[in-house]
């Protein structure tokens, strides 16, 4: 699990940033997390390649739990532990609506058809009004948007746009 460093009874180590995202806290998180994989996983590691797929999945984990860590200590929330890959999973479908856009994707519940990129919108926006609000306690909902702030990270530089990104 990822402990927030400096609480009382912490129990952090670096390496949480990495691991915690292989522990769920339920069979439904884990059926979710690996349906997005398999829903986007595949498409987005033909287009990147096994070993760029590979940092951008785990960039996309580690900045879910940076950003899960910062703004939870800023908003004064308790320090409680996270689990799980959905920063993982939110940083993907980040980069499937970025290059899939007018792919139709259908919701679950209720079964609405929509472009990629308005479902991206859309799960970006309920995660940041859920999040600023506070509301589904025991969801990490910042860890969600810091996958995608991640991911967009790596797109970035896999397009050249920082200094030492490939050209």
């Amino acid at each position: 699990m990822l402990w927030p460093p400096g609480a009382v009874d912490s129990r952090f180590a670096p390496w949480q940033l990495v691991t915690y995202a292989f522990l769920h806290g339920s069979f439904s998180h884990i059926f979710f997390n690996m349906l997005g994989l398999y829903m986007f996983g595949g498409e987005i590691e033909r287009l990147f390649g096994s070993r760029f797929y590979l940092s951008f999945y785990f960039a996309s984990v580690i900045a879910a739990a940076i950003t899960h860590l910062v703004i939870t200590g800023l908003m004064g929330s308790p320090p409680v532990p996270m689990v799980g890959a959905s920063g993982g999973i939110y940083g993907l479908l980040l980069a499937y609506g970025m290059y899939f856009p007018y792919r139709r994707i259908i919701l679950l519940f209720p079964p609405i058809p929509m472009q990629a990129r308005t479902f991206v919108i859309v799960f970006a926006v309920l995660e940041l009004a859920l999040g600023v609000t506070q509301t589904a306690a025991g969801v990490a909902h910042f860890a969600h948007l810091g996958g995608m702030l991640g991911g967009f990270l790596m797109i970035q530089f896999r397009r050249g746009r920082f200094p030492f990104g490939k050209k």
